[in-house]
């Protein structure tokens, strides 16, 4: 299959969905276009904020994407073009762009609360408590995994074979690129919130910023080791979350959305112009070097096809800037959809190598893979290679960076919430609350576990990482099908998934478990593999019990108004 056909199918596919399936369920679920949002109810200029549908979307797209979508279909690759395509297909659609939706629409008739809070409100207090454990320990995760992605990314050095150590310019230059980029953040947040320009002057600022940072990283490379970078990257992330918003996230992600816009656009034209053929075989087996299947391939492809993060977002930030109801479909099931489009786009990126081809190149990362790929197809009409895989890099890292700042944010409050309650008086807390609820300490200690987890190595926590991830996903979808049939609407299109995705899930973090005790009883493990084995136990234990508490309201028998009244 040529690279312009399956581009093809997943346009047809992708919009097709969203014309069909999309406007069923927003016509399912009763939209209501002149009901006041939360934005309006609850505006408070930091959090509820009432904005345009392509500005949300924009922020919706952004922080959901990161390196995920890239990252997983090139990994899973290994079991052919066929069940990827298929799975960020029918996985994009039926469970993730559902998935997005629902956690939004709850979120929206609950003003605009978490998934957390809705876990509170229709399944208990017990549930909402190990919700919130649960996304702790996940987001040490994420961030353990995409820290040490953005850190291979900018490692400057490359050994080969023989142990020669050479430099790596392309990354160098990323690197510097990338550094540039956030002071020039930093810079640009100054700017907006000091200056009233109209928002041309500072479209104009944001891209002479973004064009001197790449002209500067490309004449001047910066070559740090892969450690340095994990302690520097940790270090940013640490005072990213707990930063003024204004200060750096929002000024990053106005940058962010033009180096989103280059990269997609950029990509597709690229895939249409070289017309790249496919030298990946459609499929290969069932068990590739023992890895399965069923469950491998379907939490590895986490974003691109259904991720529990998304929820996250779609009922933590995005629900609190929508304006109108019907803005809802296209900022979460549009982003979502958008999102599996660039899952395709790396399904093509590399089935365009062939076998060796890519390494043979210098290319080890997935987003090199990814960002050389789109070099080498936009080289057909000219572009210079150096420089859009220097583009198309810095734009895989800084999404990555925008979901690592973003999931420590939310971590951090998951472990502050975890220790309050709706009735603490913040006032009177005794001395314990008060340091465990302290944000730097929330932070801290986030951080360091994820850096001890870092050193294992991404590929090591994907596997991990995406068990996890659909775990989150499975409770989001019995949280959302318990709102559905408590405000008696029609639930019936999330219990599929909801199924599937625990047998998914619970398959996935079962293997893992055995695998690491086998190792543990044999072997021993180090530090990092010792923590992925308590995370597995844990994160299955918690899944499990805040599954069973949904499950159990979702099976319970709807009160009778005689009973109710009586009670």
């Amino acid at each position: 299959m040529s690279g312009i056909l399956m581009m093809v199918i997943a346009i047809v596919v992708l919009g097709g969905a969203y014309l069909l399936y999309g406007r069923y369920l927003q016509n399912k679920w009763g939209i209501d276009p002149n009901a006041k949002t939360p934005a309006y109810e609850m505006e408070d200029g930091v959090d509820y904020v009432p904005a345009d549908t392509n500005v949300v979307f924009g922020h919706q797209f952004a922080s959901i994407a990161g390196a995920g979508p890239i990252n997983g279909p090139i990994q899973a690759a290994i079991f052919g073009w066929l069940p990827v395509l298929l799975w960020i297909l029918i996985g994009g659609v039926f469970f993730g762009a559902v998935q997005d939706f629902a956690s939004m629409y709850a979120s929206v008739k609950n003003k605009g609360r978490t998934i957390g809070y809705i876990i509170e409100e229709y399944i208990g207090k017990l549930g909402k408590k190990l919700f919130l454990l649960f996304c702790w320990l996940f987001c040490i995760l994420v961030v353990a995994a995409f820290a040490d992605v953005v850190a291979g990314t900018f490692n400057g050095f490359a050994a080969n074979e023989a142990g020669e150590v050479t430099k790596v310019v392309a990354n160098g230059a990323v690197a510097t690129t990338s550094m540039l980029f956030i002071l020039e953040a930093v810079g640009l947040g100054m700017f907006l919130k000091y200056t009233r320009f109209n928002k041309w002057v500072n479209t104009a600022v944001a891209v002479l910023l973004l064009v001197v940072a790449i002209a500067l990283g490309l004449n001047f490379p910066m070559y740090l080791s892969l450690g340095t970078w994990h302690i520097i990257i940790f270090v940013y992330i640490m005072i990213a979350s707990v930063a003024p918003v204004w200060a750096l996230l929002q000024p990053r992600d106005y940058l962010n959305s033009y180096l989103l816009i280059f990269m997609i656009v950029g990509a597709v034209v690229g895939v249409f112009v070289a017309n790249p053929s496919c030298n990946l075989a459609a499929f290969t087996s069932f068990n590739v070097d023992g890895q399965y299947m069923f469950p491998i391939l379907f939490v590895t492809i986490a974003c691109g096809a259904v991720s529990g993060f998304h929820s996250l977002v779609s009922s933590g930030t995005a629900s609190k800037q929508i304006k109108n109801e019907k803005n809802m479909l296209p900022v979460s099931f549009g982003a979502m959809l958008m999102e599996s489009m660039l899952a395709v786009i790396a399904l093509i990126a590399v089935a365009s190598f062939a076998k060796g081809e890519a390494a043979a190149q210098g290319l080890t990362t997935q987003p090199q893979i990814f960002a050389g790929a789109i070099a080498n197809f936009l080289s057909v009409i000219g572009l210079p290679h150096s420089l859009v895989f220097t583009l198309i890099n810095l734009a895989v890292s800084a999404f990555a960076l925008t979901s690592l700042d973003s999931v420590a944010r939310v971590g951090r409050l998951s472990f502050q919430e975890f220790f309050l309650d709706a009735d603490v008086d913040e006032e009177n807390m005794s001395p314990f609350l008060k340091f465990v609820t302290n944000k730097y300490f929330a932070t801290i200690i986030t951080l360091v576990l994820a850096y001890l987890l870092t050193k294992v190595g991404y590929a090591e926590i994907w596997p991990l990482f995406g068990s996890a991830n659909q775990l989150l996903s499975v409770l989001a979808l019995v949280a959302c099908a318990v709102f559905l049939k408590k405000t008696k609407r029609q639930g019936f299109m999330l219990w599929g998934p909801m199924v599937f995705m625990m047998a998914v899930t619970f398959t996935a973090l079962g293997m893992t478990i055995v695998k690491l005790s086998k190792a543990f009883m044999t072997t021993g493990l180090d530090l990092g593999n010792s923590l992925q084995l308590i995370f597995a136990v844990l994160l299955l234990i918690l899944g499990v019990l805040v599954a069973i508490q949904g499950i159990k309201k979702l099976l319970e028998k709807p009160k009778k108004e005689s009973e109710t009244a009586t009670a």
